[in-house]
C-alpha cells in the first residue's frame, strides 16, 4: 500500500505552481505533503507529469518577464530603460554598451579569452590627445 496518493500530490502541485507563480521543480516540493526524493520517485525527470509541471512553471516565468518588461517599459527611470535595453538588445548593441567584455573563443583544443575594456581605451584616447594639445602648445610658447 502506498503511502501517499500520487494523484492527490499531482493535484496539490499543481495548485500550489498556479497559485504561488513557482518556477522551479525544488519550489513544488515546498508545498505538497512528501519528502523530495518520494517526489521525484512518483513523478521521475522525463515522465509525462514531469514535462507538465515544467511547462506550467515555464509558463509562469514567460508570464512573470513579460509583466516585469512591461514594467520597466514604462518607467522613466534610466537604470530600469537600460536594464530594458540590455534585455532586448543585439549582441553588437550589448557589446557598446558594456564598458567591459569578455569574447571566448574555442578552437581545436584552444581557448581564447580577449578582455575587451572600453573605458580604458577612452582613457588612454583622452590622455593621449591631451598630452598632444600640451605639446602644441608648449611648441607655440617656445616659438
Amino acid at each position: 500500500m502506498a503511502l501517499y496518493d500520487k494523484e492527490e500530490i499531482k493535484k496539490t502541485a499543481i495548485e500550489a505552481i498556479k497559485k504561488h507563480n513557482l518556477f522551479f521543480i525544488s519550489d513544488i516540493v515546498a508545498y505538497v505533503p512528501c519528502s523530495t526524493s518520494t517526489f521525484y520517485l512518483y513523478f521521475p525527470e522525463g515522465s509525462e507529469e514531469s514535462e507538465m509541471f515544467k511547462e506550467l512553471l515555464e509558463q509562469n516565468r514567460i508570464r512573470t518577464k513579460s509583466a516585469i518588461r512591461a514594467k520597466l517599459f514604462q518607467s522613466n527611470k534610466a537604470g530600469e530603460l537600460l536594464a530594458l535595453y540590455r534585455l532586448v538588445c543585439t549582441p553588437d548593441e550589448r557589446r557598446v554598451l558594456n564598458q567591459q567584455y569578455i569574447e571566448m573563443n574555442a578552437k581545436d583544443d584552444s581557448i581564447t579569452i580577449n578582455f575587451v575594456n572600453r573605458s580604458i581605451r577612452k582613457d588612454k584616447k583622452d590622455k593621449e590627445e591631451k598630452n598632444e594639445e600640451n605639446s602644441e602648445e608648449n611648441n607655440k610658447i617656445d616659438e
